[in-house]
This record gives structure tokens, C-alpha cells and sequence, in this order.
């Protein structure tokens, strides 16, 4: 599979990576066993890059890299995870005395010496304009715990207030066909800075693999079900921050452009890694056959100008004016 370089730190990302929130919690059940088997699958269609989190699972995620990649010595994979989530979010929390702490919880979770990527997990707006946190971060590096750092972000205007630090070398952001605003400012700048775009919840939280209809039901413990209007953390990570019933809708009409030999997924995929400034895209998988399908993405045939017009006439007509003025 191709890679691409998140210029500020040189370090090679997969084009598609692997995000692994499913495989900690807040989607359901996913057992030890099948995990493993997610990452083997992930890793032998050639993705080289894993997204994590302390918070997933309360470590569960990082632990189970860190297994899978000890019974692996042979491959090589980038290993990205993030902090920040599993304290009161307020910004006198992002200290350089908690980052050493939660620092050495995801080492130790992970069975490595120093992080190769490290974000802040979407913190309060107001640490993004924080000279103390990018100085404490930048201390992480001298003290050799982390390689490189970046940020996750909620908003455009967040993700352009983190790429004007001149050591930020990753922002991770919600880029799909139902999120398209990244695309008129934060790409350009990123490329521009040579910051690398690591596009989370490139599915829509499912939305877009044209599988679900309104009668769909999630489990209790999955965040589908418990998080469509916010009530645990912000909408936008649940379906993009689109109305379930009238997504099922839009998404409908989205799995109808999918070219031949396409699934609705891959188109979407598809789409994100065709758009400039792109690095890394990280579907997630609950399965090993998900986990291979998405991959393959990588592989399909460019989109043609005129389905990518039609994607975007979709976003105009049913979706932008649910999403644009928040995030």
C-alpha cells in the first residue's frame, strides 16, 4: 500500500491506517481473540499505521497493540495514541506534570520507550492558544518520550490555530463525504506547513457504508446509541454530527454513486484519500473482513470528476447546513 509522510516529523503513514476505538469500547462488544485478529488482518493488507488512545477502553486498545505487535517483530507499523480524555476537561488539566503521567501510562501500555505519535485527545478550545502546552509537549520530545506530537481537533478553527505551531506535526479531524469543510481551509494550510491530515471517522460512525435504515438498533454500550445528541462527548464523533434519520437517507443516495466494484465504504474511503493534503485515513474494523475491505480501497481506481460532483451536489443538497456551523 502507499504511504505518505507527515512532513514536520518524516515519519511514513499508510494511506489507510487502522483506528482502533472499536476494538477498546464504546462500540459494542469485541473480544480479545477477534481483536488480534483485526490488527493481523489490518497489518497483512498492508496498513502501517495504528491509531489508539489511552481512553479506549481505559487502555484496553494500546494493551492489545502492544500484543499483537510483540508477537509481530517483523513489522514495521507507526503507532499513534492520544491523551488528554481521561481527566476533567479543563484546560489547567494539560500540564506538563499530567503529560509525563499520562505519558508513561500509554509506554507502559504499549511496551515501548518512547511514543512515535502523540495527540492531545480533542482538549478544551482554549489549549490550542496555550504556550505553555505546546512548550510542555516540545519538553516530551527533548526528554526523548515521544518522537513527535499532534493534536486532535473538533473544529476547522481549531485544527488552523494548532497548524500555525511550528512543532505541531499531525492534526487529526473528522473528513468524510458528510464532513467536507476541512477541505476549503485546513488541507491547504496543512499542506502549506507541511503538517500531516490523519482523517478520523471517515465512515460517518457507519452512516456511509449504506447499511443501516432507520430502524436500525445499537447496542446500549455503543455510542451510536448513547451519544447522537452529545450526551457523553461531542455529537460530531457520533454519525459525523448528521441526524440519524435523514443520514440514512443522504447515505442511500450515496451508495447509488458508488462505481462498479465499489462498496458505499470503499467509495467513501476512496474519496478522502483522493483529496490533497491527505496523509492517513483510519477506518475503523470490528471484524477481520472489514478490516480487509477497507484496505482495498487503497487499490480501487480513482473516482472521475463527475462522481466526485455528484458527491459533492449530495453534501450541498442534504447534509452541509446540519454540519457546517458547528464544526
Amino acid at each position: 500500500m502507499d504511504e505518505r509522510t507527515f512532513g514536520r516529523s518524516d515519519q511514513h503513514a499508510s494511506v489507510i491506517g487502522l483506528g482502533t476505538w472499536q476494538l477498546g469500547a464504546d462500540w459494542g462488544d469485541v473480544d480479545d481473540k477477534e481483536a488480534l485478529a483485526v490488527l493481523e488482518a489490518a497489518a497483512e493488507s498492508g496498513v502501517t499505521f495504528f491509531d489508539t488512545a489511552d481512553v479506549y477502553g481505559d487502555g484496553r486498545s494500546e494493551q492489545t497493540i502492544a500484543t499483537f505487535l510483540a508477537s509481530r517483530p517483523d513489522l514495521h507499523v507507526l503507532v499513534a495514541t492520544k491523551m488528554g480524555r481521561r481527566v476533567d476537561q479543563i484546560p489547567q488539566n494539560y500540564v506538563l506534570d499530567n503529560f509525563r503521567e499520562w505519558n508513561d501510562r500509554s509506554r507502559r501500555n504499549l511496551g515501548v520507550d518512547r511514543l512515535d505519535l502523540v495527540q492531545l485527545h480533542c482538549p478544551p478550545t482554549p489549549v490550542y492558544s496555550s504556550d505553555e502546552v505546546f512548550d510542555a509537549l516540545d519538553t516530551l520530545v527533548e526528554e526523548e518520550r515521544v518522537a513527535a506530537y499532534g493534536v486532535s481537533v473538533e473544529t476547522c478553527e481549531e485544527a488552523l490555530t494548532a497548524i500555525a505551531r511550528p512543532n505541531v506535526a499531525s492534526v487529526q479531524i473528522i473528513l468524510n463525504p458528510f464532513r467536507m469543510k476541512p477541505l476549503r481551509e485546513v488541507l491547504p494550510a496543512a499542506r502549506e506547513a507541511g503538517v500531516g491530515i490523519i482523517a478520523r471517522v471517515p465512515l460517518a460512525s457507519g452512516l456511509l457504508s449504506g447499511k443501516y435504515t432507520a430502524d436500525t438498533v445499537f447496542a446500549a454500550n455503543d455510542h451510536r446509541n448513547f451519544n447522537r445528541h452529545g450526551e457523553a462527548f461531542d455529537q460530531g464523533e457520533t454519525f459525523s454530527g448528521v441526524d440519524f434519520a435523514s443520514g440514512v437517507q443522504a447515505a442511500a443516495e450515496f451508495a447509488a454513486l458508488a462505481p462498479q466494484g465499489y462498496t458505499p465504504a470503499q467509495l467513501a474511503l476512496r474519496w478522502i484519500i483522493q483529496q490533497p493534503g491527505v496523509t492517513s485515513v483510519i477506518p475503523g474494523a470490528r471484524t477481520p473482513e472489514q478490516a480487509r475491505a477497507n484496505t482495498d480501497a487503497a487499490r480501487l481506481p480513482e473516482l472521475s470528476d463527475e462522481t466526485l460532483a455528484a458527491i459533492r451536489d449530495l453534501y450541498d443538497r442534504r447534509v452541509k447546513d446540519q454540519v457546517e456551523g458547528r464544526w
